[in-house]
């Protein structure tokens, strides 16, 4: 899930918010990323009460990596790990959507990160993508930060959609890949549910997603599930994994 904060796709603003998402959503959220630059926008003692929220709910919070970004261009890591520090946030999103990092910096990165106490998540790709991404060096990606300690990679959405424009068969060759359970695919919550949909009939409903906003978290999984009109309530003609019987 990625917490924009006070927005139109799910008011997390503030504790009220978020810990009524959590009372009847948190066992569909293994993750909440805190979106782009909020863990540094919004006050600090938000941000830590919201984060203990969390962690007390068992969905781990980490920071966006734009927030890395930002600091690794002013050289200001050191200071961004006490930030994190001083909120409680126990991770963050190392990111190359705006920055380049060399293979040696990538991995420098992610052990003085770890050295810290901080876990971190790691994303693929960029913004504004000029060619599309090469599967086998996604592959290898995924298994040079599986050595640090890293099972998930993410996807970022506009890889995802150049793909896919670039060949209609990819999504397919991508699902196949032994390495694809490490996958987590980036949606777009300003194309939901169409979009949200469409991947879960190419990639299968057991998909490892990101980027769904807090207002769409049960919706989704309905979907996964065959319920609602997006996905012609297949639940109801045997298409879809059944959830569990109604208790009397």
């Amino acid at each position: 899930m990625i917490d924009f904060g006070p927005d139109e796709l799910g008011w997390t603003g503030g504790e009220r918010g978020i810990r009524d998402l959590l009372e009847v959503a948190a066992d569909y959220i293994d993750y909440a990323k805190i979106y782009a630059m909020n863990a540094l926008l919004i006050p600090a003692e938000t941000v830590a009460r919201t984060t203990r929220l969390y962690l007390d709910a068992g969905v781990t919070p980490f920071a966006g990596g734009i927030l890395f970004e930002y600091a690794w261009q002013r050289h200001q890591v050191e200071e961004l790990i006490k930030h994190l520090q001083r909120l409680g946030i126990p991770g963050l999103e190392i990111s190359e959507n705006y920055v380049t990092l060399s293979a040696d910096e990538r991995h420098r990165l992610i052990e003085r990160f770890q050295k810290s106490g901080l876990s971190v998540v790691y994303e693929f790709g960029r913004k504004n993508p000029d060619q599309p991404m090469s599967i086998a060096y996604l592959g290898e990606l995924v298994k040079a930060v599986a050595e640090h300690g890293i099972h998930h990679v993410t996807v970022e959405q506009c890889e995802i959609d150049l793909l896919a424009e670039d060949s209609p068969d990819a999504l397919h060759a991508l699902s196949v890949q032994p390495w694809f359970d490490h996958v987590v695919i980036e949606v777009d919550p300003y194309r939901f549910p169409e979009q949200h949909v469409k991947i879960l009939r190419d990639l299968g409903p057991e998909v490892n997603l990101a980027n769904v906003a807090p207002g769409q978290i049960l919706r989704l999984e309905g979907f996964r599930r065959g319920i609602g009109r997006a996905v012609n309530y297949s639940l109801l003609s045997g298409d879809a994994s059944r959830p569990a019987g109604i208790n009397r």
